[in-house]
């Protein structure tokens, strides 16, 4: 039936998009490979969507929804710091940006096995790291050529969130009730918030805060027990 091949589809077009980001990232146009990326991430939702909808789960669409991550969440935000890198005179740092995509295969290689990660993540899920260099480097690129080792530590700190064993909440709402989605709502008002200030400059700031807050949330529940 058609409607088993819908999911696939909409992936492929996650896959797509990552592709036109990584294009556009080694034409030091950031803000494209910014908005690809976005859209990428869209995709990446409404397969897992779609496929909830219609029921139409398969191994081949788990296997390929990772291969497309690889690329849209992985190769494109590399590409992206290894252009900015290209910009300093030393000839071996913009490499540094390929750390990204390697991570993040661990880190959906990691996820597909792991069943513990069903309602919320254990690392930092690759679409947020993706936005988060996307959206800095868009935003933020003068400042991170006068301060290129503070990309470089912030490359080594999001591989570590990438693989690590920080509980990170998910976004899945599973009622409408304050009670049952306080830290979802929290959540989602200062990101619009922040929207409202910042626009398009708003995304690296939020994926901060995402991490910020689970970090939070994860030493809160610690000092509890």
């Amino acid at each position: 039936m058609i409607k088993k091949h819908v999911p696939n589809f909409i992936t492929s077009l996650n896959l797509f998009s990552g592709c036109v980001a990584v294009f556009f990232a080694f034409q030091d146009n950031y803000k494209a490979a910014f908005v690809a990326i976005l859209i990428a991430a869209v995709f990446d939702f409404m397969d897992g969507f779609a496929a909830r909808l219609l029921k139409a789960y398969s191994p081949m669409g788990k296997e390929l929804d990772s291969l497309a991550d690889v690329v849209s969440f992985g190769l494109a935000p590399g590409a992206i710091v290894f252009s900015l890198l290209s910009n300093v005179e030393i000839a071996w740092l913009p490499f540094v940006g390929f750390l990204i995509p390697v991570f993040s295969g661990l880190r959906l290689a990691k996820f597909n096995i792991d069943t513990r990660q069903t309602d919320s993540f254990l690392g930092l899920p690759v679409p947020a790291n993706a936005i988060f260099w996307s959206g800095i480097v868009y935003s933020f690129s003068a400042f991170l050529l006068s301060y290129v080792w503070v990309v470089v530590g912030l490359v080594v700190l999001f591989c570590y969130f990438l693989v690590s064993e920080i509980p990170m909440f998910s976004l899945k709402f599973k009622s409408v009730a304050w009670k049952n989605n306080a830290l979802q709502y929290i959540f989602l008002i200062v990101c619009l918030i922040l929207l409202i200030i910042l626009q398009l400059d708003a995304f690296a700031p939020i994926i901060g805060w995402y991490i910020l807050l689970s970090i939070g949330m994860g030493l809160f529940k610690k000092s509890k027990d």
